[in-house]
C-alpha cells in the first residue's frame, strides 16, 4: 500500500481516564471513561473519537462514489454509534451503526451508493470482518 498520510497520537495517564494528543496539536483532549463503564464522563473517549472518524471517513467515500455517480449529495450527512460490549469469552468488542441520510436521492439510489461506499471507505475496509456494522439509510 501506498502512504498517502499519517496520523500520530500519544495516549497517557490510566488509557480511559487519560489525556490523548496528536502530534500536530490539532485535537488535545482530556480522557475519561462514561459513566456507563463507572468513569466520570468528563472528557472525551476512545469510541467517542472512533464514531467522529468513522462518520467523516465514510461521509467522505459516499460523496466520492456519489460524485463518480453523478448523484445529488447535496444535504448528505452520516451518523455513526460505536457501543463497546463484551463477546464471547470475555473479550471486549465493538458494534458500529452507520445512519446515512441522502435527501435528494430515492431510495434504490441511497441504498447502491451507501453499498459503494462501504466497498470504498477505509474505516469500512479495516474493520470488515472484524467489527458488525450495520448500515442504515435514514428515511427523509
Amino acid at each position: 500500500m501506498k502512504v498517502l498520510y499519517t496520523a500520530e497520537a500519544l495516549a497517557t495517564g490510566d488509557g480511559r481516564n487519560g489525556h490523548g494528543r496528536t502530534s500536530d496539536g490539532k485535537v488535545d483532549v482530556a480522557l475519561a471513561a462514561p459513566p456507563e463503564m463507572g468513569g466520570s464522563g468528563e472528557g472525551t473517549n476512545p469510541e467517542q473519537l472512533f464514531a467522529i472518524g468513522y462518520a467523516a471517513c465514510f461521509h467522505s467515500a459516499l460523496r466520492l462514489v456519489a460524485k463518480q455517480a453523478g448523484a445529488d449529495v447535496s444535504d448528505s450527512a452520516v451518523g455513526a454509534k460505536v457501543g463497546l460490549g463484551v463477546g464471547e469469552g470475555g473479550a471486549f468488542g465493538l458494534k458500529v451503526t452507520l445512519e446515512i441520510s441522502l435527501p435528494n436521492v430515492d431510495e434504490a439510489e441511497a441504498a447502491a451508493l451507501t453499498e459503494k461506499a462501504h466497498q470504498v471507505c477505509p474505516y469500512s475496509n479495516a474493520t470488515r470482518g472484524n467489527i458488525d456494522v450495520e448500515l442504515v439509510i435514514a428515511q427523509d
